[in-house]
């Protein structure tokens, strides 16, 4: 089974001087498009060439859930429910090897509300470029999950933080990752690997030769008791 879920939520602060929105389409988990400035963005840009979607009426939609969720807060009295703070992870996109560049992912799950801060570390120094991420993706269970990507190239010696700021944590999140870099096969490594399979060769080529003499020996056996 696959499903479609339209996906839009507004929320401000008690004293009303945040506010946010969003407006997504998601196809099993996967971001089709959200809705950023009164514009359409779309997840690939493939997706717009079968489907289209106007901006004006994911608008219309968040300004009835803003005029629901004020008159939901003064029939509760400003109640709301206990924060969950998020689950974080942090890995590569693709097999680490020193000088080639690669991506870092920042997965922040299980969290609610859809507010958090989000920042990367390089040896303990903010990164300020080249930061990419996702809008809030929400999850069967109410919860919601983000996604931050960090472009870089593996060195020795570097290591990485995802620091993440969310109310249902008590302090700043950092979690740590160091690059397990694959080194290079040397030389002498290449030529053992060589030598041993030169040996191996070696070794078929005997043991064949003396199974091909056995085998004439024994042909040659059969043919003379067959003449007498």
């Amino acid at each position: 089974q696959h499903s479609i879920i339209q996906m839009e939520f507004y929320q401000k602060t008690l004293d009303s001087q945040l506010e946010g929105d969003e407006f997504m389409f998601d196809f099993d988990g996967d971001e089709i498009f959200h809705v950023e400035k009164e514009e359409t963005v779309w997840r690939l840009p493939k997706f717009q060439e079968f489907a289209s979607f106007e901006a004006q009426g994911a608008l219309q939609n968040i300004a009835i859930t803003k005029q629901n969720l004020e008159s939901s807060m003064k029939a509760s009295n400003n109640s709301r429910i206990p924060s969950v703070a998020p689950e974080v992870a942090v890995f590569p996109k693709h097999v680490v090897q020193e000088d080639e560049p690669n991506v870092l992912i920042c997965s922040i799950t299980k969290f609610w509300p859809p507010v958090l801060g989000l920042s990367w570390l390089q040896n303990g120094i903010p990164v300020k470029e080249g930061i990419l991420e996702t809008p809030f993706y929400q999850d069967r269970d109410n919860t919601f999950r983000k996604f931050s990507y960090l472009p870089f190239i593996p060195k020795p010696g570097d290591y990485y933080d995802c620091k993440v700021e969310h109310e249902g944590l008590a302090e700043p999140r950092k979690t740590h990752w160091e690059p397990q870099i694959l080194a290079p096969a040397s030389e002498v490594t290449e030529t053992v690997i060589c030598a041993l399979g030169l040996a191996v060769g070696i070794v078929g080529i005997a043991v064949g030769t003396v199974l091909i003499i056995r085998g004439m020996k024994l042909g040659r056996a059969r043919a003379e008791r067959g003449v007498l």
